[in-house]
C-alpha cells in the first residue's frame, strides 16, 4: 500500500511539473504577434532607449483604479478588434497593451499608480498593414482611433507581477536615471505589458517607457 502511494504521488507530482512548464511556455507562445517597429539606439542592463515610427491606436479613457482600469480598457479595445465594430471586421491582436495615466502632474510630484478617481487611457497598436482611413469605425464611442507619432521613449524592461509597488519602484528608477543622464522626458509614464495574465510571473515582459524631449 505505501508503494503505491508512493507511485501516485511521483505521478501526480509529475504531471503538475508537466503543466507547469507547459504554462511557462504558454506565455511568451501566445505573445508572438506582431508588436510597433522600433530601433534600439542605446541599451544600459535593463535600460534602453528605443526610437518608433508613426503609429495608429485604439484606445479607450477608463477611470478607476489601475488593475481595474486596464482590464475594462482591455475589453473595450479586445471587443473591437474581434469585430465590435463596422462592417464586423476581425484585426489581428497585438502586443503589448499600453496604460498610461491621464492625469497631469508636475514632473517634481511623486507619481501614484492606483489612486481611486485616476483616469487612464489603454491602448493597443493596431497592426502596420491598416491606415486610419481603412481601420473599421468602433461600435462603441468609447474606442476611438488616434495617429501616435514617431518618438523616442527611454524604458526599463522587467518581469514579474507588475504590482503598484513594482510599477512605482520600476518608475522612479527609471526617473533617476533619466536625471542622472540629464536626460529630458516628458508626459507620464507608459505601462507596458506583453504577455497573457495566465504567463507565469517569471516568465513576463513588462516595461515603463518615458517619451524622451524633443533634442533630449
Amino acid at each position: 500500500m505505501l508503494k503505491r502511494r508512493k507511485t501516485i504521488f511521483v505521478g501526480l507530482a509529475v504531471i503538475v511539473a508537466v503543466l507547469a512548464i507547459a504554462a511557462a511556455a504558454a506565455g511568451p507562445l501566445m505573445s508572438r504577434v506582431e508588436e510597433p517597429d522600433y530601433k534600439v539606439t542605446m541599451t544600459d542592463g535593463a535600460i534602453e532607449i528605443r526610437s518608433y515610427g508613426p503609429m495608429i491606436a485604439a484606445e479607450a479613457e477608463v477611470k478607476g483604479e489601475r488593475e481595474a482600469a486596464i482590464n475594462e480598457g482591455f475589453r473595450l479595445i479586445a471587443a473591437y478588434i474581434f469585430g465590435a465594430n463596422k462592417p464586423n471586421a476581425k484585426i489581428a491582436m497585438t502586443a503589448p497593451v499600453q496604460q498610461q495615466s491621464s492625469q497631469k502632474i508636475a514632473m517634481t510630484a511623486p507619481v501614484t499608480q492606483q489612486t481611486a478617481g485616476d483616469s487612464w487611457t489603454v491602448r493597443f497598436i493596431m497592426p502596420s498593414n491598416w491606415t486610419l482611413e481603412t481601420l473599421p469605425v468602433p461600435n462603441d464611442t468609447r474606442v476611438t482611433l488616434k495617429p501616435v507619432p514617431a518618438k523616442r521613449m527611454l524604458l526599463i524592461r522587467f518581469s514579474g507581477s507588475a504590482s503598484g509597488s513594482l510599477i512605482q519602484t520600476k518608475t522612479d528608477l527609471l526617473r533617476r536615471y533619466a536625471s542622472d543622464k540629464m536626460l529630458a522626458t516628458v508626459g507620464e509614464p507608459l505601462l507596458a505589458f506583453y504577455n497573457p495574465p495566465w504567463t507565469l510571473p517569471y516568465f513576463r515582459r513588462n516595461e515603463i517607457m518615458l517619451e524622451l524631449a524633443a533634442g533630449g
